[in-house]
């Protein structure tokens, strides 16, 4: 499965703004990275996947939609999967770029 175009460009939009964000294909989809470090993909297999503070990924798992991420079968804290159905407004892209660009640019730049 390829990543969804259109979430893409949505994506794309809200981090317009941003300064030193760049993007590029990765994990099967296309990754926006901030400062080099990945905040958000439009994901090979649907949805997003998007990075966070591994200390709080057991908290957003209990409160929103999102799942963690499995890759190659072991879960890793810190990378969130949002399914498309749950990215449809505006208000839910927004809060899911917000999170993912915000620990992005948290970390020290690459």
């Amino acid at each position: 499965m390829s990543y969804d175009e259109t979430l893409a460009a949505r994506i794309r939009e809200r981090l317009s703004a941003e300064p030193d964000v760049t993007e590029k294909k990765m994990f099967g989809g296309l990754a926006f990275l901030v400062r080099g470090n990945m905040a958000i993909a439009a994901s090979g297999e649907g949805g997003a996947l998007v990075r966070v503070d591994p200390n709080e990924s057991e908290t957003l798992v209990s409160n929103t939609p999102a799942q963690v991420a499995l890759m190659r079968g072991r879960e890793m804290p810190g990378w969130l999967r949002v399914s498309a159905d749950d990215l449809r407004s505006d208000d839910e892209l927004d809060t899911w770029v917000r999170r993912g660009s915000g620990y992005a640019r948290s970390l020290p730049p690459k």
